[in-house]
């Protein structure tokens, strides 16, 4: 049975014997146990419910579970973000079922971001309400893409809470929503599941969403009340209030009880032997130093998840640790599994129930686990890679850790400037407050076509307007002839089926079909504007967990053509850039160095492509012919003299390497203050750019109109930089490398780079803007 101690006894057994100046271990702490608070039962719920709980184990509710429910009950919109296994869904349960028993005709609306977490919430409530013939009328249902279409024809009709995600809510309830009138009607309650995972593009689409919903239910009369979970959130009130556009009370002290947990950041060491893209150093993978972690905890028999960041990862990492099993413990090899999106929905129950059982000991998964699906109680969590967010990794440390007793949590870096940071400066991880999730409904490329949808939908009238906050975008529309007005308000223009061109997900450009062409299988399908990077000819693409090589990528057909193949490298795409400047929105001008927020227009297109192998090394490089793309974002930019930078000690022949590095590192470092990942963003740095004339680096939002990220690194840029300057010269590579200043998808070949040269530009940027300003400038 585990210690009061037993995380810090795991990893001391696990490093036992390596010497210390050898040890992968940058830093550990113990957070203390946490003792539960419980309160009673409030009057207002009924004593069904009340025995429904009982029935379950449940006879004291904890104080936040309380608190949440009550003010949902009366009518306030409301966003709980307490810890994994908080028993955030009993809060939103009690008022609704309590709704349910007071009106029978009450409904209730459930979203998630994936139908994993839906079909996860729906059993655990059909569990309580099992037998219970008061609620034989609530009969929920799923509602979602693997939905048959005549059990969607029954739920339309006879449920009264809906399980569904916003992509089904979107294309499948609001556009049909005629078919929903006594839905709609009598809509008491909307749960946002999750909360935290609605952010960038998708949560901006979200957040229209939703006001679509609130607007159909209340111009039939209803007024729902919304309730938001999530498990960690720096702004929860305020987030739910930018999602739904109406006021939200937060709940987020946690009274639930927890362990105490050890919580290890572990940096995976350089590889003498190898060396990657111009030479630079290769670290050990995170997966390899995941997968030796997964082993030894096993073989110690503790109950460990293993997060890794790919379905391939998680494949390779199970295989590599059943391997060391086979050497030191043959007995323990099949005790390893793995878990990961794309299971049959049977064979994700037996996974679960192994995992819960203990007759797995240990098993590598992707995020599938980190949300909301019922695994917790858990030994170890090991985390393979930073996974992007402070509240994903506390989500998923979260499942280590039955109730009262201790844990381990180990996160292993990475080779990526971000990961870096976080193992040298362990307060940025452990001591940050959790992100505010950053959204943007204002944009363009979302509201013009959620708006349309809405028109469609019901006549906007000047308080739908207001609801979005459309003004512009209403007289946009108007004067393309996209909205008619009429006396009744506006309504889309006659032949218009503004839902099918939304793509709430971010996809850019239509979709491309993925198929294997050995057998005709649809694959999957992933939008054109991204299909140039991800599925062009001989790039190795991964699904579920088995390995393709693309033939031939048609973007006129819409078709990449692979075959299977199990390669020994990956592959990564290679993209020149052009950035162009059209209006300046705000800027800040310091000496020597001006800061801006921007609308750019950004042309890029795919010339190559790189193959590695695992470790990391570079096999060749293989040049592609593709079509030029454009994109219409938003970026921070930054000017720096050739004064300043020369005062620093960076000469005039140094600017394009320093400049390049220091503009690679920072896209690394962006989601140290906004929630994106450096696969969301784009950069380019010149010594003389022709808007400017002057040395210029831009990093750019990669969706059309913007996700908010280029504004949050605007916002915090000093912090940005700061963070940015301490992971590169904290880096113990001599000329850089991943961990710092190489990126992945650098379309020149990671070259120029100077490492010191960018140590010396972001420790400018750090002076120059600690200096003082003039005045803010703006354009309208």
């Amino acid at each position: 049975m585990p210690t009061d101690d037993y995380g810090t006894e795991l990893l001391t057994r696990t490093l036992a014997g390596t010497p210390a100046d050898a040890s992968p271990l940058r830093h550990s702490v113990v957070l203390p146990a946490r003792v539960a608070r419980h309160r009673d039962w409030p009057e207002w719920v009924p004593a069904s419910i009340v025995k429904a709980y009982a029935a379950q184990g449940i006879s004291e509710p904890w104080e936040h579970q309380i608190r949440a429910a009550s003010l949902a009950h009366d009518g306030h919109n409301v966003a709980i973000s307490t810890g994994t296994a908080s028993g955030k869904s009993l809060a939103y349960q009690v008022p609704i079922l309590t709704e349910f028993v007071r009106d029978p005709l009450a409904c209730a609306l459930y979203l998630s971001p994936t139908k994993a977490l839906g079909a996860d919430q729906l059993r655990s409530l059909a569990t309580l309400l099992a037998g219970r013939d008061e609620f034989s009328h609530l009969q929920p249902c799923a509602y979602d893409g693997d939905t048959e279409p005549d059990i969607r024809q029954w739920a339309r009709a006879h449920s009264r809470w809906i399980f569904t995600n916003p992509d089904m809510c979107h294309i499948g309830i609001l556009s049909t929503h005629g078919k929903w009138q006594h839905f709609f009607r009598h809509l008491r309650f909307v749960v946002v599941d999750e909360s935290h995972h609605y952010r960038g593009v998708f949560g901006s689409h979200t957040a229209l969403v939703l006001r679509r919903v609130l607007r159909i239910a209340r111009a039939l009369g209803a007024d729902p009340v919304v309730i938001a979970a999530s498990a960690t959130n720096a702004d929860p009130a305020g987030s739910l209030t930018r999602l739904i556009g109406a006021p939200a009370v937060a709940v987020t002290e946690d009274s639930s009880p927890h362990g105490a947990r050890t919580v290890a950041l572990w940096e995976p060491d350089f590889v003498p032997e190898i060396t990657g893209e111009n030479g630079a150093p290769v670290r050990r993978s995170a997966g390899a130093d995941a997968a030796r972690l997964l082993a030894d905890f096993v073989v110690e028999g503790a109950r460990t998840l293993c997060f890794v960041r790919s379905r391939r990862g998680v494949e390779i990492t199970a295989r590599t640790a059943r391997s060391l099993l086979a050497e030191s413990a043959p007995d323990l090899v099949d005790r390893i599994g793995t878990y990961r999106a794309g299971y049959l929905a049977d064979d994700r129950r037996r996974l679960e129930r192994a995992i819960a059982d203990g007759e797995l000991l240990g098993v590598a998964t992707t995020n599938a686990l980190e949300l909301g699906v019922d695994i917790s109680g858990l030994d170890a969590v090991i985390v393979a890679g930073y996974p992007g967010t402070v509240a994903s990794f506390w989500q998923q440390a979260g499942r280590a850790g039955r109730r009262g007793e201790s844990s381990a949590v180990v996160l292993v870096a990475r080779d990526d400037p971000l990961d870096t940071y976080l193992v040298h400066h362990p307060e940025a991880l452990l001591d940050k407050p959790i992100e505010a999730i950053v959204i943007d409904p204002s944009n363009p490329y979302v509201l013009d076509a959620q708006l349309l949808c809405a028109a469609a939908e019901l006549p906007l009238k000047p308080s739908d307007v207001e609801l979005f906050d459309a003004e512009a975008a209403v007289e946009r529309l108007t004067s393309t002839g996209l909205l008619k007005k009429r006396p009744a308000g506006w309504y889309a223009a006659a032949g218009l089926d503004p839902h099918a061109d939304v793509d709430i997900r971010g996809g850019v450009g239509g979709q491309v079909l993925i198929v294997d062409a050995t057998s005709s299988q649809l694959l999957g399908t992933v939008d054109a504007g991204r299909a140039m990077s991800s599925v062009h000819a001989g790039a190795v693409h991964i699904h579920q967990g088995v390995s393709y090589v693309v033939d031939e990528l048609d973007l006129e057909e819409g078709l990449a053509l692979l075959h299977p193949q199990e390669p020994d490298w990956t592959t990564s795409a290679r993209e020149i850039t052009d950035v162009s400047v059209t209006k300046t929105i705000e800027s800040q001008i310091f000496s020597g160095l001006t800061l801006a927020l921007v609308e750019v227009d950004v042309t890029h297109r795919v010339v190559g492509y790189l193959r590695k192998l695992l470790t990391g090394e570079v096999i060749d490089s293989v040049p592609l012919d593709m079509p030029e793309q454009r994109l219409h974002t938003r970026a921070v930019m930054y000017t720096v003299t050739p004064d300043a930078l020369e005062s620093v000690g960076c000469s005039v022949g140094r600017f394009p390497g320093a400049l390049h590095a220091a503009e690679h590192a920072a896209i690394g470092m962006l989601g140290l203050v906004a929630t994106c990942d450096r696969w969301d963003i784009g950069g380019l740095s010149t010594d003389g750019h022709p808007d400017t004339g002057l040395p210029t680096v831009f990093v750019y939002d990669g969706y059309p109109g913007g996700a908010g990220f280029a504004d949050r690194g605007y916002e915090a840029f000093a912090q940005w930089i700061s963070a940015t300057k301490q992971a590169v010269a904290s880096c113990r590579c001599e000329l850089g490398c991943p961990s710092c200043v190489q990126s992945p998808k650098c379309g020149n070949g990671n070259e120029p780079l100077d490492k010191d040269g960018a140590i010396k530009v972001l420790t400018l940027l750090g002076r120059l803007t600690a200096s003082g300003t003039t005045s803010p400038t703006s354009d309208d």
